[in-house]
This record gives structure tokens, C-alpha cells and sequence, in this order.
């Protein structure tokens, strides 16, 4: 049975809380469960292909060590309270990962991953803020929560060389946090979590917001990448000027209207967007089969009904061009679909899961094997 909310209201959460203001969800579930164990996730922090932090906080300040651990590390941690972090851990756990589907009201390509912390008694991370939005979900144990004023770029930070610790922090409003309670904080809100006893795990949902220097540079790269090297300046009818030092409001106006022609472009931007906003959050990770497949051999598997699933670390969403037609993105890459294909499409967007059917047209299948191909997607199958 799919994790789900029993109580929680939607329209309202999105009207008078999304990115305004901080709120206190105590237990909304249908029926709490912890999805991972505290050893599981120490075990994750071991493997070099995941991202994890442990951070202690000592008498004389913060200190901050990167994973991968050895396992020994955590038999003897030492006496002070310790936070272990752990990145993307929906990738890794499809538990972790059903954690996502209660939030699908917020679009697909804002979704950024969950990441998992277990603290010690005493144990945190240390007042700070983000810069997106986030649910903190409470999986095991309590844990302290104070949020306190909104800060910026130009909030004074302690002297650390890897964390970006406020060097003072008010706390305005505080709860403490029982398994399946949530808190939704806003982005540049101030907060301090810190755990109540030990064995405190809370999973942290981050929503992805691409700064304007983030989309700029990746816009401008495609753009340049496209441009040829005989597309220049013309200016025919040129007429003399009085000055031969000015640069005129004609040729400026040209000069502009160059540039302009090819950043308004809008399908050209949402298919950058597209690409970007659908990449990886690891793409160096290679997901791809031992063997590839052809079409035949995905013909077969359908055909036995081996259902496909989505790889967790994919990111899927499309951009619709009409009701038949739409641009899908899949980790980074594009896929023009129509008809048939762009009604696939859609389902495959929506659901982690799909059944598969052996009437699919063969414009779904040369996309399913590409996508397998790719390591996107995987096929149920018993051998």
C-alpha cells in the first residue's frame, strides 16, 4: 500500500503557507513507519558513491569530516553529539523514495532528493538557513525544532571553512518534533534542529529553485553552441553621420535586436530548461545495463508482462507543445514524442510505475529502449 496523507489539505498548505511561512504538520500519515534503520543508513554513508557527511559538535566549536566512512567509525564516534548526513538516499532506498509521492503537488523538476540525518543526543547541524524550500519529516526519535527571522546573502556567518553557520540566531517559535510529524520551512528562514535523546532520524525533502546565474549560464551555452561563425552584424543602407566616434541608436538597436532574436526564443529555452532542470543530481553515476537492448529483445519482456519501473536517481518531466505533441526530458536527455508516444509519455511522468502493455506503438517502444539504454528506466523482470 502507497504511503500516503490521511489529513492534510492541499489548496490551503499552497495558498497561505508555500513559500511564506513555516508550519507544524503533527503525524498527517495514514500510518507512520520509520523506512530505514539506523545501521541501513550508516551502512549507505560507507559506499563511495554516496554523499555523506558527520558532523560533531565539540566544546571549542563544529567540525565537519566527508564520507566515504569506514565502518568502524561509528562503533567509536566519540562523546560528542555527532549528526551523520546522507545525500540522496531516495536513489539508494525505494522506502526512502515513497517518501516523495504525498508531496507531488509541487512539480516534478522541483523535487531535489531526500536526505536522511540520525543525531545523537544534543545532536545538529547548527542554526542556519537554505535557500529552498523543505519538509523535515521526524522518522524516529524527537527532535527540537526553533525557526527564527528570514535571512539573506548578507546575514552574518560564523568563521567555518565548510559550514555556513549563523553567528546569531533568535528563535522566534520552537516545537518538538515525535515520529511522523513534519515541519515545512520556507527558503531563508532560520532554523536549529536539535535531537531529544538519542537514535533521531528526520528526513529532509529539498525542492531544487535554479538561481538566475544558474539558468543564464546554462541558456547561454546552448545558445553559443548553436550560433554560426558567418552570423554577423549587417547594416545595409548605411547612411554617414555627422561624428564617426558615435555609436547611433540605429546600430545599436541592431546590435540588440541580434542578441534578443535568439534569447526570446521560448522553445529553445524550455528545451535548455528541459535538459538542465532533468539532470541528475550524480550524473558521473553510471546507471546504464551490462548489455544494452534492441527492440525485439524489449518486445519480448513486454510480452511476458514484466512491468517497468523508473530508476530512482532519474528526473522525468516534459514540456507539452500541443495535446498530441510534447518534448520529454529524461536525465539531461530529449525525446520528441507525439501521439501515442506523447500520451506515454505523460503516464511515464506521473507514475513510478507502469504496466506494461503489448499494444504500446512502436514510437513508445524505440523511446523505452532508449531510455533502458540510458539506465532510466528498468524492467521487473523475475531472472
Amino acid at each position: 500500500m502507497p504511503i500516503q496523507f490521511e489529513k492534510f489539505d492541499v489548496e490551503l498548505f499552497l495558498r497561505d503557507y508555500w513559500q511564506r511561512r513555516p508550519l507544524l504538520i503533527r503525524n498527517p500519515w495514514t500510518d507512520w513507519a520509520n523506512p530505514l534503520e539506523p545501521d541501513e543508513l550508516a551502512g549507505l554513508a560507507c559506499e563511495g558513491d554516496v554523499e555523506s557527511r558527520l558532523i560533531l559538535r565539540r566544546a571549542d566549536g563544529w567540525s565537519l569530516e566527508h564520507g566515504p566512512f569506514p565502518e568502524a567509525r561509528f562503533s567509536q564516534p566519540g562523546p560528542e553529539p555527532w549528526t551523520l548526513l546522507v545525500q540522496a538516499v531516495d536513489h539508494h532506498v525505494p522506502d526512502v523514495a515513497a517518501l516523495l509521492d504525498p508531496f507531488r503537488f509541487i512539480p516534478n523538476w522541483r523535487i531535489d532528493d531526500v536526505m536522511v540525518s540520525y543525531a545523537t543526543d544534543a545532536g545538529g547541524v547548527g542554526p542556519h538557513f537554505d535557500q529552498y524550500d523543505v519538509f523535515l519529516i521526524q522518522g524516529l526519535g524527537r527532535r527540537r525544532w526553533q525557526v527564527g527571522a528570514v535571512c539573506d546573502e548578507n546575514s552574518k556567518l560564523l568563521p567555518h571553512d565548510d559550514l555556513r553557520l549563523l553567528d546569531h540566531f533568535e528563535a522566534t517559535d520552537e516545537w518538538v518534533l515525535e515520529p511522523g510529524d513534519i515541519l515545512y520551512l520556507p527558503p531563508g528562514v532560520s532554523h536549529d534542529g536539535v535531537a531529544v535523546g538519542d537514535d533521531c532520524m528526520t528526513y529532509s525533502i529539498g525542492f531544487r529553485a535554479p538561481s538566475r546565474s544558474e539558468l543564464i549560464a546554462a541558456w547561454y551555452d546552448d545558445v553559443l553552441a548553436d550560433l554560426a561563425e558567418d552570423d554577423r552584424y549587417a547594416d545595409p543602407g548605411l547612411t554617414a553621420q555627422d561624428n564617426p566616434g558615435e555609436i547611433s541608436a540605429e546600430a545599436l538597436a541592431r546590435l540588440h535586436a541580434m542578441i534578443a532574436e535568439r534569447l526570446l526564443d521560448r522553445e529553445a529555452f524550455a528545451r535548455t530548461f528541459g535538459k538542465h532542470s532533468s539532470t541528475r543530481r550524480y550524473p558521473d553515476i553510471d546507471w546504464r545495463p551490462e548489455q544494452p537492448i534492441g527492440i525485439g529483445e524489449l518486445r519480448a519482456w513486454i510480452e511476458d508482462g514484466a512491468p517497468l519501473c523508473r530508476n530512482p536517481a532519474s528526473r522525468f518531466s516534459f514540456v507539452a507543445h500541443s495535446h498530441d505533441a510534447l518534448s520529454l526530458f529524461v536525465d539531461g536527455q530529449c525525446f520528441e514524442c507525439r501521439g501515442d508516444g506523447a500520451a506515454f509519455a505523460r503516464r511515464l511522468c506521473a507514475e513510478d510505475g507502469v504496466a506494461a502493455d503489448p499494444g504500446w506503438a512502436n514510437e513508445v517502444l524505440e523511446t523505452l529502449c532508449a531510455l533502458y539504454n540510458q539506465g532510466s528506466i528498468a524492467f521487473d523482470r523475475e531472472d
